[in-house]
């Protein structure tokens, strides 16, 4: 249940003296009987000199008789003493939540800023444990020379190069023999995936082919044939030279290891 305290402030505290409904003019107390009141417009007033009465007013008239009236005075301290004592405790249970209030923000604030120096501190052990840590301080792959440690994602902390835009890992070989790396861009503040930098990796028996073939390649472009003698044919030779002379570059074509197609 709630209590309307003003209503009971506004019900137990001391009327103001009532205004006479004939004149206007606020009353004075005639009489005082238990909590009854009895008020009247006396038309007098009080100075050093003594009493005045107003003009056409005088002690005990008719307009004094008219101007009576009685009120029941329930006017109680000790409630409006309560009501007063009420109000200061509320104040003080307020006072007491902003208090906790503030305390309990202030505590959250602390646990806060202790939760991100612990993150701090953990980090710092991290990265001094990772910085004590080997590292090439030039890149084997890309000659790029070392730039920082940055945490990845997947692969813990790891040493990055090049830098201060853009900073990349070691490359690493895939199952088709490129190489490839991750760019971390320091403008994002992130890694944004791999890039291939234009490298592959041959097995030593890859390179056995690659040497063969090369020798081949030269061998071929090495090849001379030499023309027979007696190459030109001439105006009126018969069959049989033509024929002749065939054979003898076909041997020639031969003898620089050169298959003729059709044998």
């Amino acid at each position: 249940m709630t209590i309307d305290k003003q209503a009971l402030r506004e019900r137990y505290s001391p009327k103001p003296a009532p205004e006479c409904h004939i004149c206007g003019a606020q009353m004075t107390i005639q009489r005082i009987s238990a909590s009854r009141i009895t008020y009247g417009c006396t038309g007098a007033t009080y100075d050093d000199k003594g009493c005045h009465y107003a003009e056409g007013r005088s002690i005990a008239d008719d307009h004094y008789e008219q101007s009576r009236v009685t009120v029941v005075d329930v006017s109680d301290p000790d409630v409006l003493a309560l009501l007063d004592e009420n109000i200061q405790l509320q104040r003080g249970k307020d006072a007491i939540e902003a208090v906790a209030l503030a305390l309990r923000d202030d505590m959250r604030d602390a646990r806060e800023q202790l939760e991100e120096a612990e993150k701090q501190i953990v980090e710092l052990s991290r990265a001094a444990s990772v910085n004590s840590q080997w590292k090439p301080d030039v890149c084997p792959v890309t000659g790029r020379k070392f730039f920082m440690w940055i945490e990845h994602e997947t692969l813990g902390y790891v040493p990055t190069y090049g830098g201060p835009f853009d900073s990349y890992t070691i490359p690493t070989r895939d199952s088709s023999g490129e190489f490839s790396c991750e760019r971390y861009d320091h403008d994002l503040g992130g890694w944004v995936g791999g890039e291939f930098i234009g490298l592959y990796l041959i097995d030593d028996d890859e390179q056995c082919r690659v040497s063969e073939l090369e020798e081949r390649i030269a061998e071929l472009e090495a090849r001379t044939v030499t023309p027979p003698k007696n190459n030109v044919a001439n105006v009126g030779d018969s069959r049989w030279m033509w024929y002749q002379r065939d054979l003898m570059w076909i041997e020639a074509i031969r003898a620089a290891g050169i298959k003729v197609k059709g044998e």
